[in-house]
Protein backbone atom coordinates (compact mmCIF):
# COMPACT_ATOMS: atom_id res chain seq x y z
CA UNK A 1 0.00 0.00 0.00
CA UNK A 2 1.22 3.47 -1.05
CA UNK A 3 1.42 5.83 1.80
CA UNK A 4 1.89 9.70 1.10
CA UNK A 5 6.07 9.42 1.71
CA UNK A 6 6.64 7.03 -0.88
CA UNK A 7 4.50 8.69 -3.33
CA UNK A 8 5.55 12.87 -2.54
CA UNK A 9 8.34 12.70 -4.75
CA UNK A 10 7.38 10.89 -7.97
CA UNK A 11 7.95 12.00 -11.45
CA UNK A 12 5.14 11.61 -14.05
CA UNK A 13 5.93 12.35 -17.66
CA UNK A 14 8.54 15.32 -18.58
CA UNK A 15 9.52 15.72 -15.10
CA UNK A 16 6.17 16.72 -13.99
CA UNK A 17 5.79 16.02 -9.92
CA UNK A 18 2.78 15.81 -8.20
CA UNK A 19 3.27 19.08 -6.48
CA UNK A 20 3.29 20.73 -9.60
CA UNK A 21 0.06 19.36 -10.44
CA UNK A 22 -1.63 20.05 -7.34
CA UNK A 23 -0.10 23.79 -7.62
CA UNK A 24 -1.42 24.55 -11.09
CA UNK A 25 -4.57 23.03 -9.85
CA UNK A 26 -4.66 25.07 -6.60
CA UNK A 27 -4.91 22.36 -4.55
CA UNK A 28 -3.57 23.84 -0.82
CA UNK A 29 -4.41 20.72 0.86
CA UNK A 30 -2.82 18.88 -1.36
CA UNK A 31 0.33 21.04 -1.45
CA UNK A 32 0.47 21.17 1.96
CA UNK A 33 0.17 17.65 2.65
CA UNK A 34 3.26 16.99 -0.45
CA UNK A 35 5.49 19.81 0.84
CA UNK A 36 5.16 18.47 4.81
CA UNK A 37 6.38 14.97 3.72
CA UNK A 38 9.27 16.40 1.81
CA UNK A 39 8.50 17.20 -1.53
CA UNK A 40 10.90 19.42 -3.46
CA UNK A 41 9.78 22.55 -3.68
CA UNK A 42 12.11 24.26 -6.18
CA UNK A 43 12.51 20.77 -8.28
CA UNK A 44 12.16 22.56 -12.25
CA UNK A 45 9.93 20.43 -14.93
CA UNK A 46 12.27 19.90 -18.21
CA UNK A 47 10.79 22.84 -19.71
CA UNK A 48 12.24 24.83 -16.51
CA UNK A 49 9.20 25.27 -14.74
CA UNK A 50 8.29 25.00 -10.63
CA UNK A 51 5.59 24.72 -8.30
CA UNK A 52 5.70 28.66 -7.85
CA UNK A 53 5.80 29.29 -11.46
CA UNK A 54 2.49 26.73 -12.07
CA UNK A 55 0.74 28.51 -9.26
CA UNK A 56 1.76 31.99 -10.27
CA UNK A 57 0.36 31.19 -13.89
CA UNK A 58 -3.10 29.96 -12.52
CA UNK A 59 -3.54 32.75 -10.22
CA UNK A 60 -3.43 30.73 -6.82
CA UNK A 61 -2.47 32.87 -4.42
CA UNK A 62 -2.45 30.57 -1.34
CA UNK A 63 -1.14 28.14 -3.05
CA UNK A 64 2.30 30.95 -3.57
CA UNK A 65 2.25 32.14 -0.39
CA UNK A 66 2.52 28.55 1.45
CA UNK A 67 5.14 27.68 -1.26
CA UNK A 68 7.44 31.11 0.04
CA UNK A 69 7.40 29.89 3.50
CA UNK A 70 9.02 27.23 2.89
CA UNK A 71 11.59 28.20 0.33
CA UNK A 72 10.35 28.70 -3.05
CA UNK A 73 12.83 30.27 -5.18
CA UNK A 74 11.46 33.57 -7.41
CA UNK A 75 15.23 32.88 -9.58
CA UNK A 76 14.15 29.79 -11.80
CA UNK A 77 13.37 30.35 -15.46
CA UNK A 78 11.65 28.40 -18.14
CA UNK A 79 13.27 27.59 -21.73
CA UNK A 80 11.91 30.46 -23.09
CA UNK A 81 13.23 32.47 -20.02
CA UNK A 82 9.97 32.66 -17.81
CA UNK A 83 9.65 33.12 -14.29
CA UNK A 84 6.83 33.17 -11.64
CA UNK A 85 6.36 36.72 -12.25
CA UNK A 86 6.08 37.13 -16.00
CA UNK A 87 3.53 34.18 -15.50
CA UNK A 88 1.36 36.14 -13.23
CA UNK A 89 1.90 39.27 -15.04
CA UNK A 90 0.91 37.21 -18.31
CA UNK A 91 -2.51 36.59 -17.21
CA UNK A 92 -3.49 39.28 -14.71
CA UNK A 93 -3.19 37.99 -11.42
CA UNK A 94 -2.93 40.95 -9.62
CA UNK A 95 -2.55 39.48 -5.84
CA UNK A 96 -0.32 36.84 -7.05
CA UNK A 97 2.23 39.80 -8.87
CA UNK A 98 1.93 41.35 -5.78
CA UNK A 99 2.86 38.48 -3.41
CA UNK A 100 5.74 38.01 -5.82
CA UNK A 101 7.19 40.92 -5.41
CA UNK A 102 7.26 41.30 -1.89
CA UNK A 103 9.28 38.32 -2.00
CA UNK A 104 11.77 39.97 -4.19
CA UNK A 105 10.72 38.89 -7.80
CA UNK A 106 12.85 40.64 -10.21
CA UNK A 107 10.58 43.17 -11.59
CA UNK A 108 12.98 43.75 -14.40
CA UNK A 109 12.79 39.75 -15.64
CA UNK A 110 12.11 39.45 -19.46
CA UNK A 111 11.66 36.73 -21.85
CA UNK A 112 14.45 35.43 -24.11
CA UNK A 113 12.87 37.74 -26.70
CA UNK A 114 13.48 40.46 -23.93
CA UNK A 115 9.76 41.02 -23.29
CA UNK A 116 8.81 42.48 -19.97
CA UNK A 117 5.88 41.87 -17.16
CA UNK A 118 4.85 45.53 -18.09
CA UNK A 119 5.14 44.16 -21.97
CA UNK A 120 2.85 40.90 -20.99
CA UNK A 121 0.57 42.63 -18.74
CA UNK A 122 0.47 45.68 -21.71
CA UNK A 123 -0.63 43.06 -23.62
CA UNK A 124 -3.31 41.69 -21.84
CA UNK A 125 -4.75 45.34 -21.06
CA UNK A 126 -4.56 44.20 -17.16
CA UNK A 127 -4.55 47.78 -15.91
CA UNK A 128 -4.30 47.11 -12.26
CA UNK A 129 -1.42 44.59 -12.68
CA UNK A 130 0.28 47.40 -15.10
CA UNK A 131 -0.19 50.43 -12.33
CA UNK A 132 1.13 47.67 -9.75
CA UNK A 133 4.25 47.10 -11.95
CA UNK A 134 5.10 50.85 -12.98
CA UNK A 135 4.58 52.33 -9.35
CA UNK A 136 7.40 49.19 -8.76
CA UNK A 137 9.86 50.83 -10.97
CA UNK A 138 8.97 48.70 -14.25
CA UNK A 139 10.65 50.25 -17.05
CA UNK A 140 7.83 51.92 -19.76
CA UNK A 141 9.51 51.72 -22.25
CA UNK A 142 11.74 49.14 -22.56
CA UNK A 143 11.01 47.00 -26.03
CA UNK A 144 11.16 43.49 -27.18
CA UNK A 145 14.23 43.10 -29.16
CA UNK A 146 12.41 43.68 -31.92
CA UNK A 147 11.85 46.63 -30.60
CA UNK A 148 8.24 46.66 -29.77
CA UNK A 149 7.76 48.60 -26.49
CA UNK A 150 4.63 48.26 -24.28
CA UNK A 151 3.05 50.79 -25.53
CA UNK A 152 3.12 49.60 -28.60
CA UNK A 153 1.94 46.00 -28.13
CA UNK A 154 -1.35 47.59 -25.94
CA UNK A 155 -2.10 49.91 -28.93
CA UNK A 156 -2.00 47.25 -31.36
CA UNK A 157 -4.39 45.31 -28.75
CA UNK A 158 -6.64 48.05 -28.83
CA UNK A 159 -6.48 48.96 -24.75
CA UNK A 160 -7.02 52.35 -24.51
CA UNK A 161 -7.00 53.09 -21.10
CA UNK A 162 -3.71 51.08 -20.71
CA UNK A 163 -2.16 53.83 -23.50
CA UNK A 164 -3.44 56.54 -21.35
CA UNK A 165 -1.76 55.34 -18.04
CA UNK A 166 1.42 54.68 -20.42
CA UNK A 167 1.64 57.96 -21.98
CA UNK A 168 1.05 59.48 -18.72
CA UNK A 169 3.57 57.60 -17.17
CA UNK A 170 6.08 58.86 -19.98
CA UNK A 171 5.73 56.33 -22.45
CA UNK A 172 7.54 57.68 -25.65
CA UNK A 173 4.61 58.24 -27.94
CA UNK A 174 6.86 57.96 -30.87
CA UNK A 175 8.77 54.55 -30.37
CA UNK A 176 9.18 52.47 -33.32
CA UNK A 177 9.56 48.98 -33.56
CA UNK A 178 12.43 47.88 -35.80
CA UNK A 179 10.27 47.49 -38.86
CA UNK A 180 9.67 51.60 -38.51
CA UNK A 181 5.76 51.28 -37.28
CA UNK A 182 4.63 53.31 -34.05
CA UNK A 183 1.55 52.57 -31.73
CA UNK A 184 -0.61 55.46 -33.84
CA UNK A 185 0.15 53.48 -37.20
CA UNK A 186 -0.95 50.51 -35.59
CA UNK A 187 -3.88 52.01 -34.32
CA UNK A 188 -4.83 52.97 -37.18
CA UNK A 189 -4.19 50.02 -39.21
CA UNK A 190 -6.27 48.69 -37.06
CA UNK A 191 -9.12 51.33 -36.66
CA UNK A 192 -8.92 51.45 -32.42
CA UNK A 193 -9.93 54.96 -32.77
CA UNK A 194 -10.52 55.37 -28.60
CA UNK A 195 -6.32 54.47 -28.75
CA UNK A 196 -5.66 57.21 -31.54
CA UNK A 197 -7.80 59.74 -29.60
CA UNK A 198 -5.52 59.15 -26.47
CA UNK A 199 -2.25 59.14 -28.18
CA UNK A 200 -3.40 62.26 -29.98
CA UNK A 201 -3.73 63.88 -26.83
CA UNK A 202 0.15 63.98 -26.75
CA UNK A 203 1.04 64.81 -30.55
CA UNK A 204 2.16 62.23 -31.75
CA UNK A 205 4.13 62.57 -35.27
CA UNK A 206 1.54 62.53 -38.35
CA UNK A 207 4.26 62.74 -40.87
CA UNK A 208 6.03 59.85 -42.88
CA UNK A 209 7.66 57.82 -40.44
CA UNK A 210 11.12 55.35 -41.13
CA UNK A 211 9.20 52.77 -42.76
CA UNK A 212 8.20 55.04 -45.42
CA UNK A 213 4.45 55.93 -44.33
CA UNK A 214 2.35 58.06 -42.10
CA UNK A 215 -0.62 57.12 -39.79
CA UNK A 216 -2.87 58.86 -42.96
CA UNK A 217 -1.91 55.89 -45.47
CA UNK A 218 -2.59 53.46 -42.94
CA UNK A 219 -5.99 54.69 -41.91
CA UNK A 220 -6.95 55.22 -45.41
CA UNK A 221 -5.94 51.19 -46.91
CA UNK A 222 -7.74 50.39 -43.58
CA UNK A 223 -11.10 52.02 -44.72
CA UNK A 224 -12.03 53.37 -41.19
CA UNK A 225 -13.60 56.46 -41.91
CA UNK A 226 -13.41 57.80 -38.31
CA UNK A 227 -9.90 56.98 -38.12
CA UNK A 228 -9.17 58.98 -41.27
CA UNK A 229 -11.19 62.23 -39.70
CA UNK A 230 -9.56 61.75 -36.66
CA UNK A 231 -5.97 61.63 -38.06
CA UNK A 232 -7.11 64.60 -40.54
CA UNK A 233 -8.73 66.81 -37.85
CA UNK A 234 -5.54 66.52 -36.06
CA UNK A 235 -2.96 67.89 -38.78
CA UNK A 236 -2.43 65.14 -40.89
CA UNK A 237 -1.33 66.01 -44.14
CA UNK A 238 -3.09 64.75 -46.79
CA UNK A 239 -0.41 65.88 -49.77
CA UNK A 240 2.37 63.42 -48.10
CA UNK A 241 3.61 60.81 -50.24
CA UNK A 242 4.88 57.83 -48.90
CA UNK A 243 7.70 55.64 -49.78
CA UNK A 244 6.02 54.38 -53.27
CA UNK A 245 5.32 58.46 -54.05
CA UNK A 246 1.55 57.43 -53.17
CA UNK A 247 -0.93 60.24 -52.13
CA UNK A 248 -3.29 58.87 -49.33
CA UNK A 249 -6.02 59.08 -51.80
CA UNK A 250 -4.36 57.24 -54.33
CA UNK A 251 -4.71 54.26 -51.95
CA UNK A 252 -8.72 53.71 -51.79
CA UNK A 253 -11.60 54.09 -53.92
CA UNK A 254 -13.66 54.86 -50.74
CA UNK A 255 -15.55 57.73 -51.93
CA UNK A 256 -16.52 59.48 -48.69
CA UNK A 257 -12.86 58.86 -47.57
CA UNK A 258 -11.90 60.61 -50.92
CA UNK A 259 -14.49 63.44 -50.23
CA UNK A 260 -12.82 63.99 -46.62
CA UNK A 261 -9.65 64.01 -48.30
CA UNK A 262 -9.96 66.33 -50.84
CA UNK A 263 -12.09 68.47 -48.35
CA UNK A 264 -8.75 68.96 -46.40
CA UNK A 265 -6.44 69.40 -49.34
CA UNK A 266 -8.99 72.63 -50.57
CA UNK A 267 -8.76 73.65 -46.61
CA UNK A 268 -5.18 73.43 -46.86
CA UNK A 269 -4.79 75.36 -50.22
CA UNK A 270 -6.89 78.11 -49.16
Amino acid sequence: MWTAGTVYGWILSHGTTLLMVASYAGHIDCVRELVLQGADINLQRESGTTALFFAAQQGHNDVVRFLFEFGASTEFRTKDGGTALLAASQYGHMQVVETLLKHGANIHDQLYDGATSLFLAAQGGYLDVIRLLLSSGAKVNQPRQDGTAPLWIASQMGHSEVVRVMLLRGADRDAARNDGTTALLKAANKGYNDVIEELLKFSPSLGILKNGTSALHAAVLSGNIKTVALLLEAGADPALRNKANELPAELTKNERILRLLRSKEGHRKN
